[in-house]
C-alpha cells in the first residue's frame, strides 16, 4: 500500500516546466504546430527495458512507434485507432504500447487491470484487450478494464489475482519516470525517429513522419 500510494503522489505531481513550441516543423492535420522535441538515443533505449510494455504490432518493423498513453485520454483513444490503421497498412511500423497512467484514480486503476492482462496473456491478446478498452465511451476504470478482458476470452479471476501484484506502483512510477525523462507532459506521447511529439498530431501528420523515417531515419528528411 505504501508503494501504490507514493505513484499515485507521482502521478499527481506535475511534470517540470517545459515549454514545447515545436523543435521540428511538424505540422498537424488542423494546421497547427506539434509540441516536439529531440529525445537522446540512450534515454529512448531505456524504453525497451521497461516492465509491462508491450510490443503490440509487427515486432520484426523496422520503424519504432512507441505510444505512451493514458486509457481515459480522449485524445489517446483517437490515436488508438488510427495508429491501428496505420500499422496494419505498414508492416515496417513496429507499434510499442508504454502505459501511462497520469489522469487520475481511475486511469491507475484501469493500469492495474492491464498490468494484469499483460502478465498473462501474449502480446496480440494484450493489444485485442487494449483496442477492446477504447471500443466503448465514458470513463474507463477497474470494472469496464474487466470486461474488456472477459470480452477477449481472458479468464478475470486470472487477471485479477496478476492485477494485484506489489510490483506495479514500481513498474508505474518507472514508466512516469522514463516519460518525464523524455518530456512528455501529455497524453498520448509518440516517440519515433529521434523526437518526442506530446499530443496527438493527427492521422495523417503521422503517417507523414513514419514515412519520413522509414526513408530517412529522422522524422524531417533533409
Amino acid at each position: 500500500m505504501k508503494a501504490f500510494c507514493l505513484a499515485f503522489a507521482l502521478l499527481l505531481t506535475p511534470f517540470a516546466a517545459q515549454a514545447d513550441v515545436g523543435e521540428f516543423p511538424i505540422k498537424a492535420d488542423d494546421g497547427t504546430t506539434v509540441a516536439n522535441h529531440s529525445v537522446a538515443a540512450d534515454i529512448v533505449g531505456r524504453i525497451e527495458t521497461l516492465q509491462n510494455i508491450v510490443i503490440a504490432a509487427n515486432p520484426t518493423g523496422k520503424v519504432t512507434l512507441y505510444e505512451f498513453y493514458d486509457l481515459n485520454c480522449p485524445y489517446c483513444r483517437k490515436a488508438s485507432a488510427d495508429i491501428d490503421e496505420l500499422v496494419r497498412a505498414n508492416r515496417n511500423l513496429r507499434l510499442v504500447l508504454v502505459p501511462f497512467p497520469v489522469l487520475g484514480i481511475p486511469s491507475i486503476l484501469a493500469a492495474r487491470v492491464e498490468y494484469g492482462v499483460n502478465k498473462i496473456a501474449s502480446p496480440e491478446d494484450a493489444y485485442k484487450f487494449h483496442r477492446a478498452v477504447y471500443a466503448g465511451r465514458g470513463t474507463i476504470e477497474d470494472s469496464r478494464a474487466f470486461a474488456a478482458a472477459q470480452a477477449i476470452g481472458l479468464d478475470v479471476v486470472e487477471v485479477r489475482a496478476k492485477a494485484s501484484d506489489e510490483a506495479f506502483a514500481r513498474i508505474m512510477t518507472e514508466h512516469l519516470r522514463l516519460g518525464d525523462a523524455l518530456g512528455i507532459q501529455a497524453t498520448p506521447g509518440l516517440v519515433i525517429g529521434g523526437i518526442a511529439i506530446v499530443g496527438y498530431p493527427g492521422k495523417a501528420a503521422l503517417a507523414k513522419v513514419i514515412a519520413a523515417v522509414e526513408k530517412c531515419g529522422k522524422a524531417i528528411c533533409p
